[in-house]
């Protein structure tokens, strides 16, 4: 931002103060495009899942569309190459491209491969294992880490010791690695930031944490209605846990944060979390590592037709000025 315009906002915000209408000011007026920002960006994969599940975009070229976006932190989501885990070939031209297009190749998010807070000890071991095969590919990645899922039906402190014993199994085969293991506050009982909280400090290990998600705080949903995305994006929330007290929460065990965004208004702002409040919290919980965009309008807009929801590159542009103008303003 040149000098001439930074005067000008400035002595505009001024005038308007002067006038009693500084309330009537846009926000983003008051950041200061030149100030550096306390954490680096990064982009989750999920947010362009409408392409890949149509394949409009191939898995490989995730780093180089993030790139033309000038996103270089890569957050890779295991669901569009579920079946790749053990393909060494694929890994590596995965690993390649990062390389290429000057990226970061951060964490794998895993889903889909069973339930590390079952009651039913057989069941969530065998979860465990699954999620094994993912820590090797994240060591293949030169990923730092993978992002589980410690959901659980039944009793909140019995699915928190089933959570707590599942996290040390794969912490103590990840650091044979050099790979952590976080939990996302993603699906069920992990929506509750005080409950995950808790699994942090019992689990209490510099190789665990969280990755606090703006938007997954919904801790009662309808039904699917079919056991597949289509299905799951037609469930409504019934209940929701209070975003602003859950991020509090998470942060100070935070090793990633997902800026996680639906729909904007008029002004750039979205409309179901308040972004500035949002980086408030993060910044003054000390956290200086990645923040990934996960923009999710694209695939509501290819399941819904709603024309409130922007595309995938338009969703995402979106978001990432947001998350700088908020940021800067933290």
């Amino acid at each position: 931002m040149t000098s001439n315009r930074r005067d000008f906002i400035k002595k505009a915000a001024m005038g308007a103060a002067g006038l009693g209408l500084a309330v009537t000011m846009p926000q983003y007026l008051y950041a200061d495009a030149d100030k550096e920002l306390f954490f680096k960006l990064a982009i989750s994969q999920f947010s362009f899942a409408s392409q890949f599940w149509t394949k409009q975009l191939d898995p490989l070229d995730f780093a180089a569309k993030s790139k033309e976006l000038g996103i270089t932190g890569l957050d890779y989501c295991s669901m569009f190459f579920a079946d790749k885990a053990k393909d060494q070939q694929f890994l590596n031209e995965l690993k390649k491209r990062a390389s290429d297009s000057g990226s970061y190749n951060l964490r794998i998010m895993i889903d889909g491969e069973g339930v590390l807070g079952d009651l039913n000890e057989a069941t969530r071991l065998k979860a465990v294992d699954n999620h094994f095969k993912w820590i090797d590919a994240a060591s293949t990645l030169g990923c730092q880490m993978i992002r589980v899922n410690v959901e659980g039906d039944g009793d909140k402190s019995d699915v928190a010791k089933a959570a707590v014993d599942s996290l040390g199994r794969l912490i103590e085969y990840g650091s044979k690695q050099h790979i952590d293991v976080i939990v996302e506050n993603h699906v069920g009982i992990s929506c509750n930031g005080d409950w995950l909280a808790g699994v942090m400090k019992q689990v209490n290990n510099k190789h665990c944490g969280t990755l606090a998600d703006f938007g997954n705080f919904c801790i009662n949903r309808t039904k699917p209605e079919t056991q597949d995305i289509a299905g799951y994006m037609k469930t409504k929330c019934l209940e929701e846990y209070d975003r602003y007290k859950g991020i509090t929460e998470l942060m100070p065990y935070a090793k990633g944060v997902h800026a996680k965004s639906h729909i904007f208004d008029g002004t750039g702002n979205d409309v179901e979390t308040d972004f500035y409040r949002m980086f408030k919290i993060i910044k003054n919980s000390g956290f200086n590592g990645w923040v990934s965009i996960e923009y999710e309008g694209g695939l509501l807009k290819m399941y819904t037709k709603d024309s409130k929801y922007l595309d995938d590159y338009a969703g995402v542009t979106a978001t990432k000025n947001l998350v700088e103008k908020a940021g800067r303003m933290a």
